[in-house]
């Protein structure tokens, strides 16, 4: 079975202020976080540490080393043609909403 989240993966954030936008997972920091990038410049998603429950992969990856820099991650977007893949934003599935009762 393949790695679903692996450096390069392409994923969509799916809650917080920035759900729906697409992000690069940049680093794998154990098996619960990774550190993702937008770049800020392309998406609006800050380089930052974040659940995996957060997140949802796409089927897209791009190759990058371990770590890479918000410049790598623009070049290797440009290089496979998908800059305006990730300035589309996705509407994010809302699972449940709790509702109140008086």
């Amino acid at each position: 079975m393949p790695k679903v989240f692996d450096v390069g993966r392409i994923c969509v954030k799916v809650m917080g202020r920035e759900a729906g936008r697409k992000c690069v997972i940049v680093d794998i920091i154990d098996p619960n976080f990774v550190l993702i990038t937008g770049p800020r410049s392309l998406t609006g998603v800050k380089r930052r540490r974040v659940n995996i429950k957060h997140i949802e992969p796409t089927e897209y990856k791009i190759n990058i080393p371990k770590g890479a820099s918000d410049e790598e991650v623009l070049k290797a977007l440009e290089e496979a043609g998908l800059i305006d893949y990730m300035k589309q934003s996705v509407k994010p599935r809302l699972f449940m909403v709790p509702t109140q009762r008086i």
